[in-house]
């Protein structure tokens, strides 16, 4: 996630939220969409406002590549830093929990809480390392279903996220389109660009490269650090842009006043990324990162519902959509939203579309934006209000 989020200030909050635990498929194993089984299944998840009487006021936020189920709130009175995305969700905020009741869970094949690489393998007696099975986006958004039925929800008014969490939006959208009644896609892309699944792949190579990855099999010998921070070095650099990069680092050396004629850090643009890629190695799982890109690489939503062909995979849509882009997000740039826009309208749904002037790149849709905060207020209240929900406005 953005590294700006330590420095924003996110107003009112949620208060205290708690992670909990939703086990399932433990009697019979969930086949996984490349034929594999896995069970049983744990989802980390956190929620935050109130259902209503007729459980009609859901919101589904997905998290990013790298995110978790902490969206907002605070774990203890002195937590120092509030869920990702505190300034989006909260009382009186765009996903506000004073009209909404907000369910955030991790992914499968995440690491924080719900099962993955790390998780321990039943038959073996020890984490599954590298035997974990390849999971989908589909299979991640399967098992949110069966975690948003468990607290006895059918129908979403929203599902909201941005980036890898925007996949998951519009997996929701067409696998499950009588459970959705709004999808807010941010920041994101039907299917990867070449350019994406090769940033995603060099990525990958610097983890499997590290002689402790031992072929996903370290938890007891030591973790793969340095490939692992590399890894997160070069997708730091796509969430950014040049102007972002330029005003906040330009060529400004790094506690010197001169070059060093050596390999240290002499720009603070190098001290940066390698600061980045040592904070990240604190708290995520070299497996896990493999596994969540490749889920990312494949998925393609119009093979998977249109046999190629994006008009006839979002025929099966039947919800409204936002779908937001910013100007400089190279990462998933404007015109694969106009294509996702186009296929939709081709279809007679009902889509608003935005492309936001931000300079922050791909990372624009955490940030504090008074745009994007509008649009999505104003959504979600439209829609709920065309939906019959009281206390929307």
């Amino acid at each position: 996630m953005s590294e700006y989020i330590d420095q924003i200030e996110t107003g009112a909050s949620v208060g205290l939220v708690e992670k909990r635990l939703f086990t399932f498929a433990g009697d019979e194993p969930l086949v996984l969409e490349s034929g594999r089984s896995l069970g049983p299944v744990t989802l980390a998840y956190e929620t935050c406002g109130t259902l209503n009487a007729d459980k009609s006021n859901a919101i589904l936020v997905c998290h990013a590549l790298t995110g978790d189920s902490h969206v907002a709130g605070f774990y203890a009175e002195d937590d120092p830093k509030p869920g990702w995305w505190d300034i989006m969700v909260g009382p009186g905020k765009p996903i506000d929990t004073d009209k909404f009741f907000v369910i955030c869970s991790n992914v499968i094949g995440g690491c924080m809480g719900s099962t993955g690489p790390q998780s321990p393998d039943p038959a073996a007696g020890k984490p599954y390392g590298a035997s974990f099975p390849v999971v989908t986006i589909g299979d991640m958004v399967r098992c949110q279903r069966r975690l948003v039925e468990s607290l006895g929800i059918g129908t979403l008014l929203a599902v909201v996220g941005g980036s890898v969490g925007g996949m998951q939006v519009l997996e929701w959208s067409v696998r499950y389109p009588h459970m959705v009644r709004a999808a807010v896609p941010l920041a994101t892309t039907t299917k990867h660009s070449a350019q994406a699944i090769a940033f995603n792949e060099v990525a990958r190579q610097a983890i499997m490269a590290d002689p402790k990855w031992n072929r996903g099999d370290y938890y007891e010998t030591g973790r793969p650090e340095h490939g692992l921070a590399v890894a997160r070095m070069v997708g730091h650099i796509t969430y950014l842009s040049d102007e972002s990069m330029r005003h906040k680092f330009d060529r400004r050396l790094q506690d010197r006043v001169e070059l060093s004629f050596d390999f240290e850090a002499d720009f603070q643009v190098e001290s940066y990324l390698r600061y980045q890629g040592n904070k990240f190695v604190e708290r995520f799982d070299a497996n896990s990162f493999l596994y969540l890109t490749k889920a990312a690489d494949y998925f393609n939503l119009e093979n998977q519902y249109g046999d190629g062909s994006l008009v006839a995979a979002f025929s099966r849509a039947q919800c409204r959509y936002l779908v937001v882009s910013f100007t400089s997000d190279w990462l998933y740039p404007t015109y694969q939203s106009k294509t996702m826009v186009k296929a939709l309208k081709k279809n007679g749904l009902d889509v608003s579309f935005c492309e936001i002037e931000a300079p922050w790149g791909h990372d624009a849709f955490l940030l504090p934006n008074t745009r994007l905060s509008d649009l999505l207020s104003g959504f979600l209240n439209k829609v709920c209000a065309r939906c019959g929900i009281g206390g929307c406005s």
